[in-house]
């Protein structure tokens, strides 16, 4: 098989408001990676949009009851998580972060918000090489604030994905991804 066509895959993770902590969803990919004996295909990823959601809703805002920062981060793994992973491990595919501030002002009046994705694929010149069953996304949320935010965020990701026949290069770029 020549390179396909893109196709997407889209998964998504929350934290819930009762406590801080966390969620790891998993992906199955069986239905396109296949590590055969004699012809093996794999996928390759090349792009990962995210998107933030407060109780479900794409359009609410967040609301804080207290000063502080507050920080939603995700990852995608190829491998299950027991908590989150920085960069140096060797299953990280993707990560990044939503904060927001609370600093001076009234509750629930949000005196800032930012979005950082520090770790992509389509930072990479040929994307992400992935020859596993299943990737792993993983939520977590922290509080400066005692009260933290009051809703329940989620983290829906949309991924960009190609197939392509294992081949001797692609199986030493995959080894060497591992170090």
């Amino acid at each position: 098989m020549a390179k396909s066509d893109s196709f997407f895959i889209r998964a998504i993770a929350s934290c819930g408001t009762a406590a801080l902590g966390g969620e790891q969803q998993t992906i199955d990919l069986g239905s396109f990676v296949n590590l055969g004996v004699t012809k093996s295909t794999i996928m390759r990823i090349h792009n990962i949009a995210v998107q933030w959601a407060v109780n479900g809703n794409v359009t609410e805002v967040f609301a804080m009851a207290a000063d502080g920062c507050d920080k939603v981060a995700f990852q995608l793994t190829t491998q299950s998580q027991s908590d989150m992973v920085n960069a140096t491990d060797k299953s990280l595919i993707s990560s990044g972060s939503l904060q927001a501030y609370l600093v001076g002002g009234t509750a629930g009046e949000l005196t800032g918000i930012t979005q950082d994705l520090d770790v992509s694929p389509q930072d990479w010149q040929n994307g992400y090489l992935v020859a596993v069953d299943s990737l792993f996304l993983r939520v977590k949320r922290e509080s400066t604030s005692t009260a933290g935010i009051n809703d329940s965020v989620s983290c829906a990701i949309v991924i960009e994905c190609t197939l392509e026949n294992a081949s001797q290069a692609s199986a030493l770029a995959l080894s060497l991804s591992q170090f």
